[in-house]
Formats: C-alpha cells, sequence, structure tokens
C-alpha cells in the first residue's frame, strides 16, 4: 500500500484552472480500484492518497497523469508501506 503526498508548489496559483481534471484523475482512480482515501493536507497545504492494488512503477506513471504533477500545481511524494498490523475492518490491506 501506498501513501501519496500532493504538496502545493509555488505554481499553486493555477489549481483552479486544472481542478476539473485533478478531480477526474481522482475519479478514476478509485473507480479503478486503487485508491482508498483521497484528502487535503492541513491547512491548504495539499493533498493525500491511500493507494493499493497496484505496483510502484505503475502508481509512479499513475501519479505524473494527474494535471496538478504534469503542470507542476503541487510535488509528489510516493511513500510504501508494507502493513504489520492492520484493524480487522483493513485486513484486505495485508494482501
Amino acid at each position: 500500500m501506498f501513501i501519496v503526498f500532493l504538496r502545493f508548489s509555488d505554481n499553486k496559483s493555477r489549481a483552479a484552472q486544472l481542478l476539473a481534471g485533478h478531480n477526474a484523475w481522482i475519479k478514476k482512480g478509485f473507480d479503478n480500484g486503487v485508491f482508498l482515501l483521497a484528502g487535503g493536507l492541513q491547512p491548504n497545504a495539499g493533498g493525500a492518497l491511500f493507494a493499493h492494488n497496484i505496483d510502484r512503477a505503475k502508481l509512479e506513471i499513475l501519479v505524473q497523469e494527474d494535471p496538478f504533477v504534469a503542470e507542476r500545481v503541487v510535488s509528489a511524494e510516493i511513500h510504501e508501506i508494507t502493513p504489520g498490523q492492520v484493524d480487522e475492518r483493513l485486513a484486505f490491506l495485508k494482501g
């Protein structure tokens, strides 16, 4: 599983122009079963995603397809987590 941090850059002012494309990209990730959670980093620092069912190389390609990343509105950091202990409701993540 992965956590992807999307931190705003100096180009943050372009976010409004690219928001529809960014939201469509997020929807595609959920529709494909890759994204589990998407939300904002507070206070107004960018966003974060939980991803699974994908390998790192494919996730890196997917992240580059985000209009926010492609247009440098955010910088992306991908962190891989190997779940050790999980709540039973999230047992599927140990997969």
